[in-house]
């Protein structure tokens, strides 16, 4: 059934905007900001998919996301104020010109200079094993870098620490719940 669903989510998920449209760069630029990028996926995928900055997170749409993962829930004044003390929020979208979805989200506190740690890496379980996890996180590295941040922690659950381990992560000597990187 969820792989069907899958299927389904994928295959309708495909923008009504042409590739080769004029507007197109405007229309994205409109949508998620000019600090977005869209993801590099297959075309049998059939979605297109965009990293942004600057596009709002709306709380309850990320509520439902982390539903969707299994994480329990935390009362939305919490979350509206980690969101506003965060170095960096990053959203994962669906894209739709009528109504971009987030199916992914991450985000990170810290000094922005020295260390950062990485928070709420979640990409919706519709959406995974496309390769947009591992865009997500190459995508927060990377603005990381841009701010010149030497260290980077990331806590993870035990049960996708192989998949930052997979990513070149660093792991904690236990190898349980978090992962390292460090900046050449």
């Amino acid at each position: 059934m969820i792989r069907e669903d899958r299927q389904i989510a994928l295959r309708n998920a495909r923008s009504t905007v042409s590739e080769h449209s004029p507007n197109r760069e405007m229309l994205f630029t409109g949508l998620y900001g000019s600090g977005y990028r869209l993801c590099d996926l297959p075309e049998a995928a059939r979605l297109e998919a965009v990293l942004s900055l600057d596009r709002p997170i709306d709380l309850i749409e990320l509520e439902a996301l982390c539903d969707a993962v299994g994480w329990n829930r935390r009362p939305l004044r919490r979350v509206r104020k980690a969101l506003q003390h965060s170095l960096l929020r990053v959203g994962l979208w669906r894209h739709d010109e009528r109504l971009p979805r987030l199916v992914g989200f991450a985000r990170c506190t810290g000094d922005g200079v020295v260390e950062a740690t990485v928070w709420d890496v979640a990409v919706h379980p519709l959406y995974q094993g496309v390769g947009l996890g591992r865009q997500l996180m190459d995508f927060v590295i990377g603005q990381l870098q841009g701010m010149g941040v030497e260290r980077v922690t990331l806590y993870a659950d035990p049960d996708v620490v192989d998949f930052y381990s997979h990513q070149g992560w660093e792991l904690e000597p236990q190898k349980r719940r978090c992962a390292f990187w460090y900046a050449p």
